[in-house]
């Protein structure tokens, strides 16, 4: 029998859970950082050092945090339903808890690339040091889509959840585009199930018939839907 299709949106909210810090909760901020400071082409022209060195502090925090029980019980969909996690977190807390299939829409953080070589992709632990080059000479970046990039995945994410069958989606405000505009590509009518313990009501949300929504943190609401769908399968 052929699997359903799951298509899990995920955002910073799951994340958080495990302990890590998010930019919205902060009136813009990020760990004290202007957003547009260390997250944007014109924040890296004027202090290239700087921005390396708040990614390198998040890289290291990183590696000190865990998967929670949300990005777990994602994994134990995975044993009757076809998932895939379409995320806007530039963690890897998904793949370490065992998600087999994630598009990551805004970079990863334990990747560095090439300034200006962009299909040049390193796995990436340690910090970026300014010189830190890639093999064409040129300088390495932290592999994330800043504001006033482009989203090259969102192509790819639009044809995933075109084809779900449901749609999961988890601690985001859903209100930021492209990834916003997500989920008015889902088929009419399947089933949306809303995870957050302030949810944030688009007029994509508006539109869709057939909405469950979740007023609570992932770690709980998460293993609540995953809990019902194995059991209704």
């Amino acid at each position: 029998m052929k699997k359903l299709k799951a298509v899990v949106l995920s955002g910073a909210g799951i994340s958080a859970e495990s302990g890590i810090k998010t930019f919205r909760d902060a009136d813009g901020l990020w760990e004290n950082h202007d957003i547009m400071d260390v997250a944007s082409p014109q924040g890296w022209r004027r202090n290239p050092q700087m921005v390396l060195e708040f990614y390198n502090q998040r890289r290291r925090q990183l590696l000190t945090v865990e998967p929670n029980a949300a990005h777990r019980a994602l994994v134990d969909i995975e044993k009757k339903y076809n998932v895939v996690i379409v995320t806007q977190n530039i963690d890897d807390l998904h793949e370490r808890a065992g998600s087999s299939n994630v598009v990551h829409l805004h970079g990863e953080l334990r990747k560095a690339r090439s300034f200006t070589h962009e299909h040049l992709i390193y796995p990436w632990d340690g910090d970026i040091q300014w010189g830190d080059r890639c093999e064409k000479g040129a300088q390495l970046r932290p592999h994330i889509v800043w504001f006033g990039e482009d989203v090259p995945l969102i192509a790819k994410a639009t044809e995933e959840i075109s084809e779900a069958d449901l749609v999961i989606i988890i601690g985001s405000s859903m209100q930021v585009y492209p990834a916003a505009g997500l989920v008015g590509a889902a088929p009419a009518g399947i089933p949306v199930y809303y995870v957050d313990p302030n949810p944030q009501i688009s007029w994509e949300l508006k539109t869709t018939k057939n909405l469950h929504i979740f007023n609570e943190n992932a770690t709980t609401g998460v293993v609540k839907i995953v809990s019902q769908l194995l059991n209704s399968y």
